[in-house]
């Protein structure tokens, strides 16, 4: 029930930022094409085009991780015993909870005590650096679902 709860929200949130690819592909689009037609950039385009590429990472990252699709070099530990290599996917497991742990606090920290804006548009920074803490707690719960798992996987063999 928890997993489940987990993963959807995860997938849930990951929409908010896949929904943003559209907006900003048709941004890039037409920054392009009136630079080329009309030597006319729009305004502001680079900034608002990077923020909404950091909420499609920030909110995204978590759901990477749940369907495995990030990048895994199982090179040495394929050739591993199985209980060592079960014993280092533990071992992964707690130091990435750690980091994400940490990067999950310092965001939230950094991103409460933001006052800055973006230079052309004025956009307030804080609530893109808040989402380095909603992205943290989302990959935070993802990587305590993994290592629930490769502990029953260490306690089997």
């Amino acid at each position: 029930m928890l997993r489940k709860t987990i993963q959807r929200s995860t997938l849930y949130v990951s929409y908010i930022g896949m929904i943003l690819l559209i907006p900003m592909m048709l941004l890039t689009s037409a920054e392009v094409v009136g630079r080329a037609v009309w030597s006319q950039p729009i305004p502001g385009s680079m900034e608002l085009s990077r923020y909404m590429l950091a909420v499609f990472i920030l909110l995204g990252i978590a759901y990477t991780h749940q369907v495995r699709g990030n990048v895994r070099v199982t090179m040495i530990i394929s050739r591993l015993p199985k209980t060592l290599a079960a014993a280092l996917d533990v071992l992964t497991s707690l130091l990435s909870l750690f980091i994400i742990a940490v990067m999950t606090w310092q965001g939230w920290v950094v991103g409460i005590e933001e006052r800055t804006v973006s230079d052309m548009l004025r956009v307030p920074q804080f609530p893109f650096r808040l989402l380095v803490s909603v992205g943290g707690l989302l990959l935070f719960l993802e990587l305590l679902l993994e290592l629930g798992d490769n502990l029953k996987k260490l306690a089997r063999r």
